[in-house]
C-alpha cells in the first residue's frame, strides 16, 4: 500500500471525514463501474456504490491490512452489488455511452450491446468474475481476495465463465 493511502486510511479510521474523501476519490468511479456492470441499470449503481461506500466508511477501523485498500474496497462494493440484487430481485437494463463517429458508434454499439447482453446472460458467480478480470482487469490474487475464494477457484470459473461466454456469442446458448 502507498505510504500516502495508509496515512489516509490512520486518519480516516481517526473519523477524519476529509481523507476518507481523499483515500476513496480514485475508487469512486470503479466502484460504480463494477456496480453498474453487475447490476445494469444506472439507478441500482449508484445506489449499491454509494452503499458499498457508506460500508467502507463506517467499516474502516476493522480493516486489517492484510489486503490492499482497493482490493478491500471492491470486495465490499461486489458483496452490497450481491446483497442489493438479492433484495431488489429484479431484472434490469445495460447501458452504452454514447459518443463519436457515428459510423464507429454504430459499430461500436452494436459490438458492445452484443458483449453486454452475453455478459448479462451468464450466472451471477460467472458474470462477477468476467466484469473483475476481464472488464476491470483485476489480477487473479486481487479477485481471490475480493471474492474470498482460493486462486484455483479464480481460474476454474473465469475458464467455466469464458467458455460459457464464448457459447452465448456463438450459439446464443449458455453451457453448464
Amino acid at each position: 500500500m502507498r505510504s500516502n493511502e495508509l496515512l489516509l486510511v490512520e486518519q480516516s479510521r481517526k473519523g477524519d471525514v476529509d481523507a476518507f474523501e481523499e483515500l476513496i476519490r480514485d475508487y469512486k468511479k470503479s466502484a460504480y463501474n463494477i456496480a453498474l456492470r453487475m447490476l445494469r441499470n444506472v439507478e441500482d449503481a449508484e445506489d449499491a456504490s454509494q452503499e458499498a461506500l457508506i460500508k467502507v466508511y463506517k467499516s474502516i477501523r476493522n480493516f486489517n491490512m492484510q489486503s490492499t485498500f482497493k482490493v478491500w474496497l471492491y470486495r465490499i462494493v461486489v458483496n452490497t452489488c450481491i446483497d442489493f440484487k438479492r433484495k431488489k430481485n429484479i431484472n434490469t437494463v445495460s447501458i452504452d455511452e454514447n459518443s463519436g463517429n457515428p459510423d464507429v458508434l454504430i459499430e461500436k454499439n452494436f459490438n458492445s450491446r452484443l458483449v453486454n447482453d452475453a455478459v448479462n446472460k451468464l450466472d451471477d458467480d460467472y458474470r462477477t468474475i468476467i466484469i473483475l478480470r476481464d472488464i476491470q482487469g483485476f489480477s487473479y490474487g486481487e479477485i481471490a481476495e475480493i471474492l474470498s475464494c482460493n486462486l484455483g477457484t479464480v481460474k476454474s470459473r473465469l475458464n467455466r465463465a469464458r467458455k460459457n461466454l464464448k457459447e452465448i456469442l456463438e450459439n446464443g446458448k449458455v453451457i453448464d
